[in-house]
């Protein structure tokens, strides 16, 4: 099920909890000007054709940044 975290609880997870997919679903030219360490791209207008790049066996993290 969804559920929505902030920046601080993120950073615990990621700490805590190595298994965790972080996926950035913004346009690859902007994943490739800026990413969080770790994350891989999977823009959302392709998420749902996407699956091979993920895991289904580990817990996923989904997040947008707009950094501008």
């Amino acid at each position: 099920m969804p559920t929505s975290i902030d920046t601080t609880a993120l950073q615990k997870l990621l700490t805590d909890d190595t298994t965790v997919q972080l996926v950035d679903v913004l346009p690859a030219e902007t994943f490739r000007q800026e990413h969080l360490p770790g994350a891989v791209n999977v823009p959302l207008a392709e998420i749902e054709s996407a699956p091979d790049k993920l895991d289904p066996t580990r817990p996923v993290v989904v997040y947008c940044f707009d950094y501008q």
